[in-house]
């Protein structure tokens, strides 16, 4: 292209969960554990699950085919599709060589981009990905699809409550409603084994809890640093200049393995910028907390006074700006890729579209082993119906809708869909036991797999798509 792309950001946005879901509550009695433990200790509501109807290919297959009717999309208009994901069903062809079967009927096989894995930063990832194409001199001036999705599974137990699964398509280009920062990313990346799947014949993860705790904290404090520097160093000589620190938000967002973790995380930011401040205006600023003033990071992940302390100061911020952004974590669970990009139209739906307009949004990408980044986007201050960011609220306000119209399942039931899935992960020639009854209108689902591990797809038929305004 002649020139350097405008607002190149995130234009259309599609989500889609399981429909059916246990309730957590009802989960620690089945597992007989002490009353709160997923509830209040993880602040976890309810999980979406899977049956064996569905897998990562039928995921993304209805994702994308939703993103595309609801927005109007002409598949000819797509010149990047890209995957992140860590839910494997195999090791060599890519999740995004199925999605082609969707571009068929437009002969446009002219497409870019592949699968992206790092455990919950692949979709991040993608999403960089396509922002880098289409500010390179490749682009061509058609739009890119980010695609994110997993299930989120784990063996009985305790991390058992913190699974889920879901997926979302992101269309990116120019001119786009939620513009994606330039120059202010920070990464924090490391050799970890805190969470990792080396049993390839299984879906659970190996898991170090406490370490994988501490990983995600450091990773909070070093990316927050660094955007902060970053961001300095960008309005430093301008005539916006200001400290950054969280007023700087209007909301920020984070990956959503529990929300209990992210209440933490946003108590760490405030804690960080304790830490940053002067003594003078430490003192004047948080009075109440003085006495934590000779307080070293690294050494405070477990400290539970100083988390007690800085959870109870920071909980009118985490109200007002990170709580609206976990209705999906809380009602869904833990769906690894997607998770950041759940909380981001969490937040998008939480409140009037003349409240998201101009607004600032900062957002936390963690993947153990370890990657993570922070990095923040600038909401379009067009607000008036037709323009792109009432567009894309618009194709995102069922949503709420669509989480009561899920099916309720006991624990016994999730229990046996779980064991069917372990007795037959990668199993072939095999033909799934769960009936397709209970899916969403519209949804891919697996059909069968043949004895050369080939899987065939279809739809559950969908009602009448209300017609939209074309994507541009």
């Amino acid at each position: 292209m002649c020139q350097w792309p405008e607002d190149v950001g995130i234009i259309a946005i599609e989500l889609i969960f399981p429909s059916q879901y246990v309730e957590q509550s009802e989960l620690e009695i089945y597992d007989n554990v002490s009353a709160g433990k997923y509830t209040v200790g993880l602040g976890q509501g309810k999980m979406g699950f899977c049956t064996d109807r569905e897998d990562i290919n039928s995921l993304c297959l209805t994702v994308v085919s939703k993103l595309m009717e609801r927005n109007n999309i002409d598949y000819s208009n797509i010149g990047r599709l890209e995957v992140g994901t860590e839910t494997i069903i195999d090791k060599s062809k890519s999740v995004k060589t199925v999605l082609m079967q969707l571009f068929e009927d437009s002969g446009n096989r002219d497409i870019e981009g592949t699968d992206t894995k790092n455990a919950c930063y692949g979709g991040t990832a993608a999403l960089f990905n396509a922002l880098s194409w289409i500010e390179s001199s490749s682009w061509d001036g058609r739009l890119a699809v980010v695609v994110a999705a997993d299930i989120a599974v784990y063996a009985k137990g305790n991390a058992r409550p913190t699974g889920g699964a879901g997926a979302v398509a992101m269309l990116v280009g120019s001119n786009a409603p939620l513009v994606i920062d330039r120059g202010v990313r920070a990464s924090y990346m490391a050799h970890a084994y805190d969470f990792y799947k080396p049993n390839l014949m299984s879906e659970y993860p190996t898991v170090d809890g406490i370490l994988s705790v501490e990983c995600y904290l450091s990773a909070v404090d070093s990316c927050y640093k660094l955007f902060c520097s970053k961001s300095e160093k960008c309005l430093k000589n301008g005539p916006e200049y200001q400290p950054i620190n969280l007023k700087y938000f209007d909301a920020i967002l984070f990956h959503t393995p529990y929300c209990k973790l992210v209440q933490k995380s946003l108590a760490r930011l405030v804690l960080n910028d304790f830490v940053k401040l002067p003594e003078k205006e430490r003192s004047l600023e948080y009075p109440e907390l003085e006495h934590f003033s000779n307080v070293k990071l690294e050494e405070t992940y477990f400290d539970r006074d100083i988390e007690k302390a800085f959870m109870e100061h920071s909980k009118s911020t985490f109200e007002e700006k990170t709580k609206p952004s976990l209705l999906l974590a809380y009602q869904v669970g833990n769906m690894y890729t997607p998770s950041l990009y759940g909380c981001l139209v969490s937040f998008l739906i939480s409140r009037d579209i003349q409240d998201l307009a101009g607004k600032c949004v900062g957002l936390f990408s963690y993947g153990s082993g370890l990657c993570s980044t922070m990095y923040s986007l600038h909401i379009s201050s067009n607000a008036t119906p037709g323009s792109p960011l009432s567009r894309l609220i618009g194709n995102i306000s069922h949503i709420k809708q669509l989480l009561d119209q899920r099916t309720k399942v006991s624990p016994e039931e999730f229990a046996q869909v779980m064991e069917i899935r372990e007795q037959n992960h990668h199993k072939a020639p095999y033909a799934p036991l769960a009936s397709t009854d209970v899916l969403f209108p519209g949804t891919w689902y697996l059909d069968s797999i043949d004895k050369m591990h080939r899987r065939t797809y279809k739809r559950v038929p969908q009602k009448p798509v209300e017609a939209k305004p074309t994507v541009m």
